[in-house]
C-alpha cells in the first residue's frame, strides 16, 4: 500500500480530473489559438534530468528545440505555446502499463536489469520528465483534435513496453495517447505513423490486439531492436536507403493505411535518426529528404481532413545544436502547411 500511496501521488489524479485538467486543450476552442499559429506544447522538465558527462541521449535537445523555435519565430510565448499542467492519471497509464512496472519506476523501484534495459539512471527529475512528457503528448493530441494539428517538441517513445521499459523509453506516450482518446469516444479510430529509423516495437505489442489503433512502422531493417515487434503494417528498409525511395516506401504504405482504416485521428512519429548524419541510424536521408517527408506526411493527412498531432521522436548525435535543427524541420513545415490551409 506505501508504494500505491506514494505513486498516486506523482499521477495527475482520478479520471473525473483529466478532462478538466487539460485546460489548454478546452481553451483552444475558447481564444482560438488557429488565430495565433500552429499549436505547440513544450514542459520545461523535458530537458530537466541531467545525465552523466558523455551519455547517448541528448536530454538538452529538447530544450535547445524549444529556443530555436521560438527564436525563429515559430512558437511565440502567450500565442501558439502551451505547456502540460498536470500529470497523466493512473487510469490513463494503466490502459497501456502494467501498474507493477508504473509504481516500481515511479519510486525507483526498478531492478539493475530493468534500468539497464532504458538505459537512463533513475532520478525523481526522470519521473517527472516521463510523466510531463507523456501529459504533453496528450495535450498535442488533444490541441490536434480541436484545431487541426498540434506538434510536440518531445515525445515518441515507442520501446516502452507494457511491463518494461527499453531503449531509452520508460512509457509509452503513444499507446497511452492512443487509448486515452478512444476511452473518452474523442474518436474511434487511431493510425499511428511511426517513422522513426527503428522499429517501434513497445507501441507494436501494446496495441496489437486493439483494432481500433493502425500502427504503420517504416524503419531500417538491421537495427535496434534486433528482435521486432509485429506492427500493423511494417515497412523494413535497407541500411542506406535514401530520399527517393524511403518516400517511394512511406507514400505508398501510408497511402494504403488511410484508405484501409480510415482513421480520425493521426498520432506522428516524426524521428530524425533516419538522417544521414545520425548516429544511431542507419538510413541515408538528406536534409532535403526530411523536409519532403514531414511535407508528404502532413500534407495527406491533412488533405484528408484528418487531425494530426506530431512527436519529434528519436535523434542522436554530439552536436545538439545540429539535431535540434533536424527535429525543427517538422515544425516549420507543420506551421506552412497549417497557415496554408487556414487550420
Amino acid at each position: 500500500t506505501t508504494t500505491t500511496t506514494t505513486t498516486t501521488r506523482a499521477f495527475g489524479g482520478s479520471p473525473a480530473d483529466s478532462a478538466s485538467s487539460s485546460s489548454e486543450s478546452s481553451s483552444c476552442a475558447r481564444v482560438k489559438p488557429g488565430d495565433h499559429g500552429l499549436p505547440i506544447v513544450y514542459h520545461p522538465s523535458y530537458s530537466k534530468p541531467a545525465l552523466p558527462t558523455g551519455h547517448r541521449f541528448p536530454m538538452t535537445v529538447f530544450k535547445a528545440l524549444y529556443e530555436r523555435l521560438i527564436r525563429e519565430g515559430v512558437a511565440v510565448p502567450g500565442k501558439n505555446l502551451f505547456q502540460p499542467a498536470r500529470a497523466p492519471s493512473r487510469e490513463e497509464l494503466l490502459a497501456a502499463h502494467c501498474e507493477t512496472y508504473v509504481d516500481a519506476f515511479c519510486v525507483g523501484a526498478l531492478d539493475d536489469g530493468a534500468s539497464r534495459k532504458i538505459g537512463l539512471p533513475w532520478s525523481e527529475d526522470l519521473v517527472e520528465r516521463t510523466l510531463h512528457e507523456v501529459s504533453g503528448t496528450i495535450l498535442t493530441a488533444d490541441l490536434a483534435l480541436t484545431c487541426g494539428m498540434a506538434m510536440n517538441t518531445a515525445g515518441g517513445t515507442h520501446h516502452a513496453h507494457r511491463a518494461h521499459g527499453s531503449g531509452f523509453c520508460i512509457l509509452n506516450d503513444l499507446a497511452v495517447t492512443a487509448k486515452r482518446v478512444l476511452q473518452r469516444g474523442a474518436v474511434e479510430r487511431v493510425l499511428i505513423v511511426d517513422l522513426d529509423v527503428h522499429q517501434g516495437d513497445g507501441t507494436a505489442a501494446i496495441v496489437e490486439n486493439d483494432d481500433r489503433v493502425y500502427v504503420l512502422d517504416a524503419h531500417c531493417a538491421d537495427n535496434f531492436p534486433h528482435k521486432k515487434a509485429t506492427a500493423s503494417r511494417d515497412i523494413a528498409l535497407a541500411k542506406g536507403t535514401g530520399d527517393d525511395a524511403y518516400m517511394k516506401a512511406v507514400e505508398e504504405g501510408l497511402r494504403e493505411a488511410l484508405e484501409e482504416f480510415k482513421p480520425q485521428l493521426v498520432l506522428y512519429d516524426a524521428g530524425v535518426d533516419v538522417h544521414e548524419a545520425d548516429a544511431l541510424g542507419g538510413l541515408s536521408l538528406t536534409d532535403e529528404g526530411l523536409i519532403r517527408r514531414e511535407a508528404l506526411v502532413l500534407d495527406t493527412v491533412v488533405g484528408r481532413g484528418i487531425p494530426i498531432a506530431g512527436f519529434v521522436g528519436g535523434g542522436y548525435d554530439a552536436d545538439v545544436a545540429a539535431l535540434a535543427r533536424r527535429h525543427a524541420v517538422l515544425h516549420h513545415v507543420a506551421r506552412e502547411i497549417y497557415e496554408s490551409n487556414r487550420l
